[in-house]
């Protein structure tokens, strides 16, 4: 199944950069090994432009490779996913 979902400048251009392999994420869209998320970099400083909103164009596609749930440290109906950037 195939996601989009936003990203924060920070957190986007380091996995870009190969420095995060990982997501934590609200799990309401049941997130599953083999899903493909496409994010898209959002920056909640940026002034609203009515077009655009508040995204900068960026985006790439990261498949799931692992989903960790019912984990003590995470919040209820989160989880954490290794990812791979694909492109």
């Amino acid at each position: 199944m195939n996601h989009e979902l936003k990203t924060w400048p920070p957190y986007y251009q380091a996995i870009i950069d190969g420095k995060k392999r990982f997501e934590i994420r609200k799990n309401d869209r049941c997130f599953s090994i083999g899903d493909v998320l496409r994010l898209r970099e959002y920056d909640p400083a940026k002034e609203l432009d009515p077009i655009t909103e508040k995204y900068t164009g960026r985006y790439c596609y990261v498949r799931v490779d692992y989903v960790l749930s019912d984990f003590l440290a995470l919040e209820e109906d989160y989880v954490a996913m290794s990812i791979t950037l694909i492109n």
